[in-house]
């Protein structure tokens, strides 16, 4: 069998072979919901080219044949490796599949897996560097076709809370990159209410993949003239207060078992329950929308290379316009993020998320200078100390006082049944109780979930 596999209910082939975007998209298919025809090219096709420095004998005829039978005269090509790494390689629109453009996209994606970001990224999550991406080759869909055209992204629940209400945003006439990037304006996701069909379809999605992971999911999206097609599913990896709550919900519902919920919530991501918040009452001199509980508080830096700097004397607060995958150095280095643009699936509250780092973005009255930022008619030099709340999105001066929240009935339940489990009440700390809980439940060989 060749590296080129066409994108179907069949395939059955694992995420180290087809990637992990390749691998939802089968999914989507086995599911009988919308995607636009594609081929994937295996992960061995990368480690080769990265190993041999040239694409294998053969790779793009066969790739050349295998689009040419979807039709299209415009695809794209994305990559996508077994463990998600959003933003850090190379995505190529609208491309024209001729022999050239195919091997030149190609060798683009592939190449991408050795950038400094990549590399980094891949450093800070503990992902190894030979594991190499799949890449999708897939029909364009058009979200900037008219006035009935669109991308956006959702999740099933509400990534910073676990509340069971779908959360994402939209953008009208525009493409997905325009959603994820942070440079454009998003809507908030309740108002595809614009187009009924869409939403609809779309919620009744986004419950069919919750049934099928018993989960929470990720999805983005694109609608043209009117039309739903989804390109990327996973689940959505909650943590701190979302885990807990997604968690003991699924129970509730009778979606998992108590065990299995117990060992979906890791011990640490208990230390982000009691989420803390800025005082009530403090001045604050701006607002966006938070995007990664927590307070943050440290010196302005407005570069990834002056973060870097910085962080070497003390914390450090990542001012930009938007983030990119070029700003990972930075976003590591600092202790919260801020940005004048983007909305929850923005490359800056993306990578937030996955670094349970406090992050405020689409602050509309943020100016980012060389030396300085304008915040609400404040002027604040480089290396001032300021504050993020990314809950509430408020920007303020100084340290000011913060208060934690208590631990709440979700929280409260969770450590119930966690006592159950282990048959110890004593006092203890709560990852403590979670952590005895669940070395009774592997000991036991009771089910892990999924």
């Amino acid at each position: 069998m060749g590296s080129v596999r066409h994108l179907s209910a069949e395939l059955s082939e694992p995420p180290e072979v087809l990637g992990g975007k390749a691998h939802g998209l089968v999914l989507l298919h086995r599911l009988g919901l919308p995607v636009p025809a594609g081929v994937v090219v295996t992960t061995e096709a990368c480690r080769a080219f990265l190993r041999d420095g040239e694409l294998p004998d053969g790779l793009v005829d066969e790739l050349v044949a295998a689009v040419g039978s979807l039709g299209a005269s415009m695809v794209s090509v994305r990559s996508g490796a077994a463990v998600s790494m959003p933003g850090m390689m190379d995505t190529i629109l609208n491309l024209r599949p001729t022999p050239e453009a195919l091997a030149d996209a190609l060798k683009s994606v592939f190449s991408s897996w050795n950038t400094p970001r990549a590399r980094t990224y891949r450093t800070l999550h503990g992902i190894p560097h030979d594991l190499g991406t799949a890449v999708v080759v897939q029909r364009m869909v058009f979200g900037d076709r008219d006035g009935r055209s669109g991308s956006g992204v959702a999740f099933s629940r509400d990534p910073n809370t676990g509340e069971n209400v779908p959360f994402g945003e939209v953008l009208f006439g525009h493409q997905g990159d325009d959603v994820v990037s942070g440079r454009s304006l998003t809507r908030p996701l309740h108002e595809l209410a614009a187009e009924p069909g869409v939403r609809q379809d779309l919620l009744d999605a986004l419950h069919r993949l919750e049934q099928h992971y018993r989960d929470a999911c990720y999805v983005e999206f694109t609608f043209e003239s009117g039309r739903l097609w989804l390109l990327q599913v996973r689940p959505g990896r909650f943590t701190g207060a979302a885990a807990v709550r997604l968690a003991t919900d699924l129970a509730g519902e009778g979606v998992i078992t108590k065990a299995e919920a117990l060992l979906r919530v890791a011990p640490q991501h208990l230390h982000q329950v009691r989420t803390p918040r800025i005082t009530p009452g403090v001045d604050v001199i701006g607002r966006g929308l938070g995007v990664c509980p927590g307070v943050a508080a440290g010196r302005v830096a407005v570069t990834a290379d002056e973060a870097v700097r910085l962080a070497a004397e003390g914390p450090v607060v990542l001012v930009r316009p938007e983030t990119s995958p070029d700003d990972i150095r930075g976003l590591a280095a600092a202790t919260g993020i801020v940005t004048a643009r983007g909305g929850p699936a923005s490359h800056a509250a993306v990578v937030a998320r996955s670094m349970g780092k406090p992050a405020v973005v689409g602050v509309a009255s943020l100016v980012v200078g060389t030396d300085s930022v304008a915040l609400g008619g404040t002027t604040i030099a480089v290396g001032t100390t300021i504050s993020i709340d990314g809950t509430s999105g408020d920007v303020v001066l100084g340290t000011p006082p913060v208060v934690t929240a208590g631990a709440g009935d979700h929280l409260r339940r969770l450590l119930e049944w966690a006592d159950e489990v282990s048959g110890d009440r004593s006092e203890r700390e709560e990852p403590e109780r979670l952590a005895a809980a669940q070395a009774v439940l592997g000991a036991t060989g009771r089910p892990t979930g999924t």
